[in-house]
């Protein structure tokens, strides 16, 4: 779980993943959620790395599985903080979910679906709902180029799951920097397969998805 980025779109103030959400930080209630799937055996969380100790204390209380919650230094950017996290799973999982802190509110049957298609035998999985929006591209100056068919179009969310060899080749194999783990497993050629999202999984970036947040939680 990176939870190591500012989160400047949500506006002044500390790192995102420990911004509160009704009195807790955006982190506990993601936490929380995972460790409630029945098989997630160990959570990795990749910290700021001036607030590591700060983050153990935060999670003391969560326990998941037999391996626990794990807290690294994350890295300068997500990408850098997820293989940090990785480096750090035991070696007796062969299944990893890459899941972010800013979907607080991922319910742990998501996770479950996510986990049960990677064992079913996909490389990697990754949870899609439709778009609802018409979707225009526009060139550079703001003029419409055309209408995008959205049939086929999904929005993707997280956790995304990967056979752990999958995940560690894709990161070895990236050189550039990318904000989805599939996106790196689709450079390797790896089939990425798609289970049916959540809406209460939303990504909390701005102010108003915060306070939608809170509504859900109410």
């Amino acid at each position: 779980m990176p939870a190591a980025g500012m989160g400047v779109r949500l506006g002044p103030g500390g790192p995102k993943a420990l911004r509160l959400l009704r009195g807790e930080p955006l982190l506990v209630h993601a936490v929380r959620r995972v460790a409630a799937a029945p098989s997630v055996g160990c959570i990795v969380v990749a910290a700021p790395p001036d607030a590591v100790s700060d983050v153990e204390a935060l999670l003391a209380p969560i326990t998941s599985g037999p391996a626990g919650v794990v807290v690294v230094a994350g890295g300068a950017t997500r990408q850098a903080s997820v293989a940090l996290a990785l480096a750090a799973v035991p070696a007796s999982f062969d299944i990893v979910l890459v899941h972010d802190a800013a979907r607080a509110l991922t319910p742990p049957g998501l996770v479950e679906d996510v986990a049960s298609a990677v064992r079913g035998g996909h490389g990697a999985v990754i949870p899609v709902l439709p778009v609802v929006d018409t979707i225009k591209r526009v060139d550079s100056s703001g003029a419409v180029l055309g209408t995008v068919d959205r049939s086929s179009l999904r929005a993707v969310q997280t956790p995304q799951g990967f056979r752990r060899d999958v995940l560690a080749k894709a990161h070895e194999a990236a050189v550039d920097d990318h904000t989805d783990d599939a996106g790196l497993a689709e450079r390797i050629g790896v089939a990425v397969h798609t289970v049916a999202g959540a809406e209460a999984a939303l990504k909390i970036t701005r102010p108003f998805d915060l306070a939608i947040a809170e509504l859900l939680l109410s």
